[in-house]
């Protein structure tokens, strides 16, 4: 898909907030750093319409990215190592879980990981959540491009093992430095649009 058009709507925090295009939308969930922004960005073909930060936890809202007035990218609180207190961290819980579980125009949760590690407890409890939801998700492993080639089908391994990965949920390789795994990224969303 070639995206000329793309704009941040609105961060939302609950759900009268969110919202009412009907279009079809695409949650991002993921770590605090493993390159959603980046994931964005690259796919809208975009330097900086999602704000990347070096300081991980900066999303603290649902962000809507409406792409071509056909659907949008929501981008969730990171989890992980966000410097927020306990309270604050329970709080994002409950609204990306009530986000997650109850809005109908909700297609697929991308859930990052990074390749280069295996998928940390917190990715194999949200994947867990995702399918104990019954929710579509599509695996995109970040950072390709920082391992050698010769190595990929390893880490590759080592995530569908670590996920216990449904073989229904694609698995893609994805650099936002080479685009590697672009293509494929939007063939699998294009399939779930409809």
């Amino acid at each position: 898909m070639k995206v000329n058009q793309a704009e941040i709507t609105i961060s939302a925090v609950k759900p009268e907030q969110y919202p009412e295009d009907g279009y079809p939308e695409f949650a991002l969930a993921g770590r605090s750093n493993v390159g959603k922004s980046s994931f964005i960005n690259k796919m809208i073909g975009r330097k900086s319409l999602a704000r990347t930060s070096s300081k991980p936890g900066k999303t603290q809202t649902l962000n809507f990215y409406k792409i071509e007035d056909q659907f949008f990218f929501v981008d969730v609180p990171g989890y992980g190592y966000a410097k927020v207190s306990k309270s604050e961290r329970e709080a994002w819980g409950k609204m990306i879980e009530r986000y997650i579980t109850g809005r109908e125009q909700l297609r697929a949760v991308i859930q990052l990981v990074d390749l280069r590690h295996p998928p940390s407890q917190d990715d194999i409890l949200m994947y867990d959540f995702l399918k104990h939801y019954n929710l579509p998700c599509v695996i995109v492993a970040t950072k390709a491009d920082k391992i050698p080639k010769s190595r990929l089908q390893k880490h590759r391994k080592i995530i569908k093992e670590t996920l216990d990965l449904d073989p229904s949920d694609p698995l893609i390789l994805f650099s936002s430095e080479t685009g590697q795994g672009k293509e494929e990224a939007w063939a699998e969303l294009e399939k779930r649009m409809k």
